[in-house]
């Protein structure tokens, strides 16, 4: 009987918000996969067509230079969360994406507002396509991309905490050089004029730094069931 009700489980759309560091892709993709939701990665469609406009040298200091082009890129994202690749054009650019290169320009690119609305109508799509429903992390979906998603979370933790983490993923990183690019790119993704990082006035916010990976999975694990269930 219980498996009948879990197949039937409605859909369920899930934001997941918050700075870098503070857990959002491994905790949205484990939620994703524990729960059977299609999962998708925001930061990853910014950094692909950021990637692809220093690949075609695309001068990233001209908005009006970027937002010409911003329609180009054909942007395949995967939403599998054991194995959510992306593609531009057909190639597989999951490792370009995460170069030092690309991290460093993908706030300038992603404050272009044409930029920003081709890859939210592209985010929309996704979400209202899943079958089961889908975990969406980024810095703007409980606010602007999905307003009306079914669970809101916010996460955050220290701005120390936070570096510990990224430098741990970028192996050999300077500790203080990451504190503070963290810093600068909050700073950058807080106060840009369309779809800044913010918190959602009906999001749930889950201070992770003195939690581990898993106790923050289990807390949104139990969010979203609560939220399922009460549908």
């Amino acid at each position: 009987m219980e498996n009948g009700a879990a197949r039937t489980a409605p859909a369920v759309i899930v934001a997941i918000d918050g700075p870098s560091g503070t857990g959002k892709s491994s905790t949205s993709k484990a939620v994703a996969a524990q729960l059977g939701l299609s999962y998708l990665d925001t930061g990853a469609q910014y950094r692909a067509i950021t990637w692809w406009m220093v690949s075609n040298g695309i001068d990233i200091t001209d908005p009006t230079a970027v937002a010409a082009v911003a329609g180009k890129p054909e942007i395949v994202s995967g939403t599998d969360p054991s194995a959510p690749g992306i593609a531009v054009d057909g190639t597989d650019v999951s490792g370009p994406i995460r170069t030092q290169e690309v991290t460093s320009k993908v706030s300038a690119v992603s404050a272009v507002p044409e930029v920003r609305a081709r890859i939210t109508e592209l985010q929309r799509s996704l979400a209202a396509a899943a079958p089961a429903g889908i975990v969406v992390e980024g810095r703007d979906i409980g606010t602007t991309v999905l307003p009306d998603a079914d669970l809101k979370i916010f996460l955050t933790a220290s701005p120390e905490a936070r570096a510990a983490r990224r430098s741990g993923e970028l192996k050999g990183a300077d500790l203080h050089a990451t504190r503070e690019a963290l810093i600068k790119r909050d700073a950058a993704d807080s106060s840009r004029k369309t779809s800044p990082l913010a918190k959602a006035d009906d999001a749930v916010e889950v201070d992770t730094t003195e939690l581990t990976l898993q106790q923050v999975i289990e807390c949104v694990v139990t969010l979203v069931e609560e939220k399922r269930a009460a549908k």
